[in-house]
């Protein structure tokens, strides 16, 4: 499990949203400049020391996130300068929100690196965006969209459904409004209420502001049909993107490979050798033992503490298992007769055999000689048969019931 992505954590917004329990922090714009140099002076020489360390030289794709990255103006484009300076990646993603994004803005970010820019757009309904505390309109949202595009970047929107007020009508006005605008790749989430945050205490004094899951599966299945008419295919649980257009880096994260986290709150994963090797920019974490997979968390400004998740072979099988059926394409027979070696057949031809029997997943074959009727779990699993195991329709809309049948292997 080679490190080939990097994932960078800009935790400052101007406003929460009121859905949002990410790490992200408010200043008053007095105070905001003076925190943002400072946390950036700490990105910067957290990312000296994994250049220093090595473990750049494999990077592929990079996402800075947040929070909200594009509010760091300048140094959001020196940032991506440096990490261009240390690495080549094939994709570069920065997310943005429409009000603190120009064209000139976007022109720089290309010029240092950036390929793809991924906007909340959210919702082009102006009264379901003030209900989620979103400060920008529709208008700017498309305008920001041609921006990108003009800049020469792909451009990814996100898309939420189950929205205070939303209703069918709206939400098609708003899948119509942003393939008018023609991103490259669309992410469509339902709305969650997490504990903690201004709607979730919105809904327990209004329970009218509290999603309704049967319209937002209908919502999703609107956007899957639309997307779908207009060229954008289906490659992951909440993505759709035109060919070749497909979020590299977010198919790092579901295939199981190695990534680094920059930034407070950031997640990285390595494998066992990863770990030993670059153990050093991870103080006071201890030793591996015999796990085979290591998560570390970011929990400071200055990269000084850290949470560490340690993982068995079997758990990291079976989370690699659990991640596949994100994907469109689901879970590969390549994957499968790998993995029984760490788990026992007859336990992962009971879990596909499940999923099947749940009408969560169907065996597609890839390439079958010699071999004609009902594909059976085992034959895959042993190599006498090549066939993935896909998601169905309704195993995309319940997916967390297909994941944890997966992730139950551990």
């Amino acid at each position: 499990m080679a490190v080939t992505a990097l994932y960078v954590h800009v935790p400052f917004c101007a406003q929460k949203c009121r859905y949002c329990d990410f790490d992200s922090r408010r200043f008053a714009p007095c105070d905001l400049s003076a925190a943002l140099d400072a946390y950036f002076e700490q990105l910067y020489a957290r990312l000296d020391a994994f250049g220093d360390a090595g473990a750049l030289e494999g990077i592929r794709t990079v996402y800075v996130g947040g929070g909200t990255p594009s509010l760091a103006g300048e140094r959001l484009v020196e940032l991506a300068r440096r990490i261009s300076a240390w690495c080549k990646p094939v994709e570069f993603t920065c997310e943005a929100n429409p009000e603190s994004l120009t064209a000139e803005f976007a022109a720089a970010l290309a010029k240092v690196g950036v390929t793809r820019v991924s906007l909340g757009v959210q919702t082009l309904d102006n009264a379901e965006l003030t209900a989620i505390g979103r400060i920008h309109d529709a208008n700017r949202a498309l305008a920001a969209i041609t921006m990108v595009r003009d800049a020469g970047l792909d451009v990814s929107c996100d898309l939420m459904c189950g929205l205070p007020g939303q209703t069918a009508v709206s939400w098609q006005r708003t899948l119509d409004g942003v393939l008018a605008a023609a991103p490259h790749h669309v992410s469509v989430y339902p709305l969650t209420l997490e504990e903690g945050t201004p709607l979730y205490r919105m809904a327990c004094r209004d329970e009218s502001l509290e999603p309704d899951e049967d319209f937002q599966a209908a919502c999703m299945d609107t956007a899957r049909e639309r997307l779908g008419a207009a060229g954008y295919h289906p490659y992951e649980v909440a993505s759709y993107a035109l060919d070749g257009h497909e979020c590299a880096h977010n198919i790092a994260y579901w295939t199981g490979r190695g990534y680094l986290g920059l930034g407070r709150s950031a997640a990285g994963m390595l494998d066992a050798e990863d770990f030993d090797r670059l153990a050093g920019l991870f103080p006071d974490v201890p030793a591996r033992g015999d796990a085979y997979r290591v998560r570390l968390v970011q929990r400071d400004d200055d990269a000084t503490a850290f949470d560490a998740e340690y993982l068995s072979q079997r758990e990291a099988a079976a989370e690699d298992l659990m991640l596949a059926c994100r994907m469109t394409r689901g879970i590969g027979p390549d994957l499968l007769v790998r993995l029984a070696s760490v788990i026992a057949a007859d336990e992962l031809a009971a879990a596909c055999d499940r999923a099947l029997e749940l009408g969560l997943a169907t065996w597609v074959p890839d390439y079958i000689e010699g071999h004609a009727g009902r594909v059976i779990s085992k034959d895959v699993i042993a190599g006498r048969v090549r066939a993935r195991l896909a998601p169905t329709h309704l195993g995309w809309l319940d997916g967390n019931v297909l994941f944890e049948l997966f992730w139950g292997l551990a």
